[in-house]
Order: structure tokens, then C-alpha cells, then sequence
């Protein structure tokens, strides 16, 4: 049997799912796992089009 790495980015598809999963991952995890859910939001988003509407490179979006 073969398995994939879980990748929430795939599944963030509605700014109602966003949501609920960003409140989900502060709740349980605290602000590291909100942090990480943010960067699952970001992936889902495409990292390029995220940094254009933000007015930065994208590599300031990694750090």
C-alpha cells in the first residue's frame, strides 16, 4: 500500500474553508499551527499571486 503526504493546501478551495480551517489550527495548535495554516493558505493560492497583491517579493512571503 502506498501513501501520499496529506497536503491541506489541496482542499482549501472556498474562503469559507480557509476559515474554518485556520480557526481549527489556532484552536488545536496554537499560534505555530495557525502559522503553518497560513502558509497552507498561501500554497493553495500560489505564493507569486499572493506576493503580487501584497506589494512584495516573494521570497519576504518565506521568511
Amino acid at each position: 500500500m502506498k501513501t501520499k503526504k496529506f497536503d491541506a493546501s489541496k482542499y482549501l478551495d472556498s474562503p469559507e474553508a480557509i476559515k474554518e480551517y485556520l480557526e481549527i489550527m489556532l484552536e488545536e495548535n496554537g499560534i505555530e499551527g495557525f502559522q503553518r495554516a497560513l502558509g497552507h493558505v498561501a500554497k493553495a493560492h500560489g505564493m507569486t499571486e499572493i506576493a503580487k497583491k501584497a506589494n512584495v517579493g516573494r521570497d519576504s512571503l518565506y521568511k
